[in-house]
């Protein structure tokens, strides 16, 4: 039999470490602008997602990419994958 292998492409995402008590898990925020439609002005959404960080290595202020993965846990479906360093 063959077996099928497929690549799904993984959404990916990068924001700034604002939680990192919890035990392998960091939580990030995202900031974006959207654009009220009635009014044409811009607002600042944010939004917050719980990520894996399996040797606990991200701390608070931490800027990190992360993208999709299997489900951890009830809310996090989320994993880091590396810390962007800024100059």
């Amino acid at each position: 039999m063959s077996q099928k292998i497929s690549k799904k492409n993984k959404r990916r995402f990068s924001g700034i470490v604002i939680k990192d008590t919890m035990t392998k898990t960091v939580v990030v925020k995202i900031d974006r602008l959207k654009e009220v439609p009635k009014y044409k002005k811009r607002v600042l959404v944010s939004r917050k997602y719980k990520c894996h960080d399996e040797k606990e290595q991200y701390h608070v202020g931490d800027r990190v990419i992360f993208e999709e993965c299997r489900p951890f846990s009830k809310e996090k479906r989320w994993r880091v994958i590396k810390k962007i360093i800024n100059n």
